[in-house]
């Protein structure tokens, strides 16, 4: 009753804001679910993201991930994580497909704006992980073509495109494996680029984020990372990546991600690092999990931070001040991660979105600020990286 409260309340302080402007979500997930039969993207007591409790928050817009956690870089293993990317992505396009009158799929800004002023929500097609991809290249092509308009390298763990700021050390994970991008890494940057597909440099390690910036001729978004100078973690960005982000002409987007957020309690950093211990893990030891103790591990850890207090939308809308200060307004906007550990009280899921707007303006955002935060930024830099494009390319390649 709380959260429908608030929702309520925050929905009638942001009602002339909501019709002017578009809220984007540039990183959400799909929950679990999605890819079971009969699954249409409505009402979904098991995700954070729906399309009845979008519209009741005022999320207009979101890039959803094409996501297949990384796994161990086998034959068997990357077989199993390519059909799941065909059902993950399946079950993206069905959310317009099996909605029509509700939902379309967008690939481009202009198809944003379009769809939004339709009265229908945007669906946008992101991609996390590329260990999916194997070594084949030209698979970046064929999910463009498919309707991938942003690509992440990385997620938890080194993949053959990229180190990341997470090494997955059940799989053995050192803290680096190619001192940044490999070389598949550094030419998928320039096939990115050649296509208009807008590079996320989330979870990337700090050397592959530096050489995607050098590499890249287009601007890039972080599409789900938090601020390093407030909390004290590699999967956010320090304040010189910020500053490299801005002189790129990027965004980042304030992840609504409580452990990036609010910094975690002594007692469960000793927790996990007496798990790691326990089960001889390191960024030096080089041991590899069994699948089974892979599952032990993975449940125990999140049996240890899950009991950690959620951050607030305060925690949230400090980090936003922060960067805005540091890089400015044009620079910065916000993400969710919902479906993927993301929400923090008072924006637990879509339904409460416009408690975020409502903060926003209790902090003295203007409307035109906010309008940049929420959508602004994304599509500028999205639509930056397909001009940046290689027009001759589809010719060069027959």
């Amino acid at each position: 009753m709380r959260s429908i409260t608030l929702v309520l309340s925050a929905l009638l302080t942001t009602t002339p804001l909501a019709a002017q402007t578009i809220t984007f979500d540039p990183h959400l997930d799909l929950p679990k679910s999605a890819t079971e039969a009969g699954w249409t993207g409505l009402a979904d007591p098991w995700s954070q993201f729906d399309l009845d409790r979008a519209k009741a928050g005022g999320l207009t817009t979101a890039a959803i991930a094409l996501f297949v956690p990384q796994g161990t870089r086998d034959p068997a293993s990357l077989a199993g994580a390519q059909r799941d990317a065909v059902a993950r992505d399946a079950a993206i396009h069905a959310i317009a497909d099996r909605n029509p009158t509700r939902a379309a799929f967008a690939r481009s800004p202009a198809e944003v704006r379009r769809i939004v002023a339709s009265g229908k929500f945007a669906v946008v097609e992101s991609l996390l992980n590329a260990w999916p991809l194997g070594d084949d290249l030209d698979a970046i092509d064929r999910w463009q073509a498919r309707g991938v308009s942003i690509f992440g390298f990385v997620h938890a763990g080194h993949n053959q495109f990229a180190d990341s700021s997470r090494p997955a050390l059940q799989f053995g994970d050192r803290v680096a494996e190619h001192g940044g991008l490999s070389p598949l890494g550094r030419q998928a940057v320039k096939r990115l680029n050649d296509l208009g597909v807008l590079i996320d440099v989330s979870q990337l390690s700090d050397a592959a984020f530096d050489q995607v910036l050098t590499l890249s001729r287009a601007p890039v978004i972080a599409s789900h990372s938090d601020v390093r100078a407030l909390i004290d973690n590699p999967r956010n960005l320090s304040d010189a990546q910020l500053d490299a982000l801005k002189a790129k002409g990027g965004v980042i987007a304030i992840n609504a991600f409580s452990a990036y957020l609010r910094a975690r309690s002594p007692e469960t950093l000793k927790a996990v690092a007496a798990l790691q211990a326990e089960y001889g893990l390191s960024p030096t030891s080089g041991v590899t999990l069994s699948a089974d103790k892979q599952v032990e591990y993975d449940h125990r850890y999140h049996d240890i931070v899950g009991k950690e207090p959620k951050a607030g939308i305060d925690n949230l809308i400090d980090t936003v001040d922060y960067a805005v200060k540091r890089i400015g307004i044009d620079h910065v906007a916000l993400s969710s991660d919902f479906n993927h550990g993301g929400g923090v009280t008072g924006w637990s899921d879509v339904g409460e979105t416009a408690n975020v707007t409502a903060a926003l303006k209790r902090r003295g955002y203007t409307p035109a600020q906010i309008d940049k935060l929420w959508s602004g930024n994304v599509l500028r830099v999205w639509q930056a990286a397909i001009d940046a494009r290689d027009p001759a390319y589809r010719r060069k390649r027959g």
